[in-house]
Formats: C-alpha cells, structure tokens, sequence
C-alpha cells in the first residue's frame, strides 16, 4: 500500500488532490465475524483482554485528514490501541 500511496501522490500532485495512507492496527468490527465465519465467541476473543480501536476511532481519524485546510495534506498515519506495538505483540490483562 505504501507504494501506491507514494505513487498516488506524485500522480495527484497536478490536480491538487490529496492522498492520505490511514494504517489502523487492532480495529473491533464485523470483519473478525465474517473471518471466522459467523462464530461470535471465536470472533469476540480477538480482542479478548484489550481495548481494540473502534470504527469511530479510525472515522474520526479519516475525518481530521480530510478536515485539514488546503494548503495541508497528512501523508501517513498509523494508529493503534495503546495496548499494541506492532501486528503482533500485544498487551492482553
């Protein structure tokens, strides 16, 4: 994806059009019970002992990047629960 974003900004330079890369890390929606095939409670241990971001928290993300005024444009972010550090190593109570 990074290199798409990174092409994408040199192809919208002209036109003035933004490109933002939003990286989330652990997110709770449907997707973990569509990825588990309807199972609820295997779907729910995802994020069994953690506080995951939600899809407000990446919403409002969205939203700041887009908010910025024209002459600002927000590259990259990458954002995550407190409780992890990268797509592996969690902190779970």
């Amino acid at each position: 994806m990074d290199a798409l974003n990174k092409a994408m900004r040199i192809d919208m330079l002209p036109h003035g059009i933004k490109v933002t890369g939003i990286h989330p890390g652990m997110v709770e929606t449907e997707f973990s019970i569509v990825r588990y095939k309807g199972d609820e409670e295997r779907a729910k241990n995802v994020y069994k002992g953690l506080q995951p971001l939600t899809a407000e928290d990446i919403a409002e993300t969205i939203y700041w990047a887009a908010s910025r005024p024209a002459h600002v444009n927000i590259s990259d972010v990458i954002i995550t629960p407190t409780v992890q550090a990268n797509a592996t190593n969690t902190i779970r109570k």
